[in-house]
């Protein structure tokens, strides 16, 4: 989804959002070091498949997904990571790997760790590698309604 059409979407819902523009950036530990906001209050949206459905995990730019965990939050028997050339498709307007974690645009689950909710504010790509939004984390949550749970751990590189 373009900027627009993320934007319109925030207004028509009166959320109040701040643009940051960086340089190209293209791990979320870069875009955080770029844009000078702290690597917890970073989101990333790692595509994973539950069950063979297309899902998003949202967490911090310095967490990784814990598989096995997810499965469990999710009540799934298998939960995978998931190709470039599987969800690429699935958003046409945004760049690989820049998708906001906004699933409920596109029909899709969201699972939200939990240490996201210890920050006041989230900020995350908006479909290219070189702008974020930041808003509200409770903004977010009212109108992704991701399953908030705990299923990540720090990374340790």
């Amino acid at each position: 989804m373009p900027v627009k059409t993320l934007r319109e979407f925030l207004d028509k819902n009166k959320i109040k959002y701040i643009a940051i523009a960086h340089s190209p950036a293209y791990t979320a530990q870069e875009i955080a070091a770029s844009a000078h906001i702290p690597g917890r209050e970073v989101a990333k949206t790692v595509m994973v498949k539950v069950d063979g459905k297309m899902s998003m995990a949202v967490l911090p730019a310095s967490y990784q997904v814990d598989l096995k965990h997810l499965a469990e939050v999710a009540g799934a028997k298998k939960v995978e990571l998931a190709t470039e050339e599987e969800f690429k498709g699935l958003f046409p307007e945004c760049e690989p790997g820049a998708m906001p974690p906004f699933g409920n645009l596109y029909d899709m689950e969201v699972y939200a760790t939990e240490s996201l909710a210890e920050d006041a504010e989230i900020a995350f790509n908006a479909g290219s590698h070189t702008e974020l939004l930041k808003l509200a984390y409770a903004d977010f949550e009212r109108l992704v309604k991701p399953t908030v749970a705990r299923f990540s751990t720090r990374s340790t590189d």
